[in-house]
């Protein structure tokens, strides 16, 4: 019995769950919440593998609230062979899930020094933040300052549109702009560098932690560079074509690093000489 029990647990151990919601976030990006009757924990950061039958498989990192894994909640973009299905579920679906997989972000580093956290995020890559975000409201008087930096293509690819707002709470700012806006768009237009060079924190009392396309975390990196931010203090999650989830078919591979096993997230000072190298 104690073998079958380690078995279960075992994160290369498939199991199937059922989508019980699908909630349609934009035009190319849903959020489906799966039942793990196990409630396995995960920390903000890490991914689980999706297995689609006939389709594939796919990393995808948990968007979802820590406290409450029995909901599991993956945000996808429709993008890949495996993804665009995935994406086309109903309710009732079943779905291989492996893992959890990966490292996370600093949050108990952040706790331990009693930094602030800057959290730039671009387009999709808000939902491996929004665990951060649900942990430090949920456990707000651990944390010092949040700020919330958070850019998107147009208004309409902005995630997340019913919560968002309840996010600006004190102690935590929220600032969000767009590449391109419409008519009835009354916010900010522009790159999320221009929020970053107008944020107030302090470069030595504060960690980054940064999620979306990697041109942006480069001129973002320059921008924290450039304001005194130490490498040691930011924090970036990557992505790569991940298959295996062990660092043996070498798809994620970065210089000496893999991004399932060592990654996604990475200290920026550890992987500095990589970094921007583009198609590496």
């Amino acid at each position: 019995m104690d073998s079958l029990v380690n078995l279960s647990l075992d994160p290369m151990t498939p199991r199937f769950l059922e989508v019980r919601r699908v909630i349609r976030e934009t035009a190319d990006t849903v959020t489906l919440q799966l039942h793990d009757p196990e409630a396995r924990t995960f920390k903000p950061g890490q991914f689980n593998m999706l297995y689609l039958f006939g389709g594939g498989e796919v990393a995808i990192s948990m968007s979802g609230e820590p406290a409450t894994p029995s909901k599991l909640v993956h945000t996808i973009r429709a993008v890949g062979s495996v993804t665009r299905p995935l994406a086309d579920l109903r309710r009732g679906a079943m779905v291989g899930v492996r893992g959890p997989f990966g490292s996370a972000w600093p949050l108990e580093e952040a706790q331990r020094r009693g930094c602030d956290l800057l959290l730039l995020a671009g387009g999709i890559g808000l939902a491996p933040l929004r665990p951060v975000i649900y942990t430090v409201h949920r456990n707000r008087d651990r944390y010092g300052r949040m700020t919330i930096l958070y850019g998107a293509r147009n208004p309409a690819d902005l995630l997340y549109d019913k919560e968002v707002a309840g996010w600006q709470q004190p102690r935590t700012h929220l600032r969000t702009i767009v590449d391109h806006g419409d008519l009835a768009w009354r916010g900010r237009i522009g790159v999320i560098t221009e929020l970053l060079a107008e944020a107030s924190f302090d470069p030595l009392e504060t960690i980054a932690l940064m999620c979306g396309p990697e041109v942006m975390m480069r001129f973002a990196e320059r921008e924290l560079s450039r304001r005194g931010m130490p490498r040691e203090n930011i924090f970036i999650s990557l992505e790569r074509n991940m298959k295996c989830a062990l660092g043996f078919c070498g798809h994620c591979m970065m210089a000496g690093s893999f991004m399932c096993k060592d990654g996604p997230v990475f200290r920026l000072s550890d992987i500095a000489p990589f970094f921007g190298v583009r198609e590496l």
